[in-house]
């Protein structure tokens, strides 16, 4: 009976042992899989709401002048030694193209990594009529996009505009408190007289949101600081677009919106331009929804799940070898300009920092944004790393 049941007790043991042990192992690993995962998944998220009354055309001009640089600053950023989602979503308010029912807003994209998108969107803005009720655009802002929950994130509300804040049927202070209740800072920029927007609360929207109050003059020309390095730079970008490789239904279409925003960001000035072709040299310029280098970074099988059609014309007769090897080469080549880019634009903004120290800042939108941005990382624990 002994020698009959002693090689699977002996057996039984063992396993049961091992079982232990793993149990008091996978804690741990669960552990530090999940620090990993909250750590990449860090995000920064900022919303947008931008007056579009027919007053508002150089706030809009501004903006369009400013996105590129806001989202390099916003790349500057790192928490816990990683570089954060970026996030923007864009709201006009005050328009009367708009409907009444919606208190005359309208969400222009929700909360979105594709940038191109935003700059499209934002570009085709066009001002009329006004009714600004920046209570309710808050109170659509917070309710109907989708904030991330951790405190580790940074979100943000920027609100600009130049009529009473306390205008409509929503009460702003309600509406603010409800965005803090969600870890959301609120931040105002009255476009005129800094008393004036005083006068008529938007410090005190800024107050109650635990943000920071601005005022510009939405009616003066961003002044760019031209370097020696914007043409390589440019040259550079020029290069980078030869990489992209479009994809699925909609591929081509996006391709093509990426030429169409450079050419925008060009008619705003050359230093516009060359902001954007920095921002395109991130990690936060992605598409991996069209184009199939960024794809194959997320999903590595992704070649071997697209049907022929869904690929450009020149790949469509290759092997899965074949096209593989045109990614890599095409992903090595984007790397190797990227690098390239970014020694540039160290040397760019070294330039452009020494050259501000010369003459008083513009306290224009972008400012205004990007210096609040840098005050709130340093309270929620990130580092700017330029």
């Amino acid at each position: 009976m002994k020698s009959k049941f002693f090689i699977p007790a002996l057996f039984a043991v063992i396993v049961s042992l091992v079982s232990c042990n793993s149990s008091h192992a996978n804690p741990k690993k669960d552990i530090r899989t999940k620090k990993t995962v909250t750590t990449e998944n860090t995000k920064i998220q900022v919303a947008l709401l931008l007056d579009t009354s027919s007053s508002m055309d150089g706030l809009i001009d501004q903006a369009k002048s400013r996105l590129w640089n806001i989202v390099n600053t916003l790349t500057t950023l790192k928490y816990e030694g990683n570089a954060p989602d970026i996030e923007i979503a864009l709201y006009e308010y005050g328009n009367d193209g708009l409907s009444k029912e919606s208190n005359y807003i309208r969400q222009i994209t929700p909360l979105s990594t594709d940038l191109d998108l935003i700059s499209e969107k934002l570009f085709a803005l066009r001002t009329n009529g006004g009714n600004e009720y920046c209570g309710a655009v808050i109170q659509d802002a917070t309710k109907q996009l989708k904030w991330a929950r951790e405190k580790s994130n940074m979100k943000l509300i920027y609100i600009a505009g130049n009529e009473d804040f306390n205008q409509g049927g929503i009460n702003y202070k309600e509406a603010i408190s409800d965005a803090l209740k969600n870890d959301i800072y609120v931040n105002t920029i009255f476009c005129g007289d800094k008393t004036t927007g005083i006068n008529i609360y938007w410090k005190d929207g800024a107050d109650h949101g635990k943000g920071k109050y601005f005022n510009i003059d939405s009616n003066e020309s961003v002044r760019y600081i031209a370097t020696p390095y914007d043409e390589e730079i440019s040259k550079c970008d020029e290069k980078i677009n030869k990489t992209y490789i479009n994809y699925g239904s909609k591929g081509h279409e996006k391709k093509m919106n990426q030429a169409v925003q450079d050419q925008n960001a060009k008619k705003v000035s050359n230093a516009n331009y060359t902001d954007r072709a920095v921002s395109k040299s991130k990690a936060v310029y992605k598409n991996q929804s069209w184009d199939l280098v960024d794809k194959v970074k997320d999903d590595a099988t992704a070649i071997s799940k697209l049907k022929k059609e869904e690929l450009p014309t020149e790949l469509q007769n290759k092997s899965s070898e074949e096209i593989k090897t045109f990614v890599a080469q095409k992903s090595k080549e984007r790397e190797t300009i990227q690098k390239e880019i970014s020694v540039l634009a160290k040397k760019r903004q070294e330039y452009i920092d020494a050259e501000s120290k010369k003459s008083k800042k513009q306290d224009d939108l972008g400012n205004a944004i990007n210096t609040s941005i840098l005050g709130f990382a340093k309270v929620k624990g990130y580092t700017v790393e330029k």
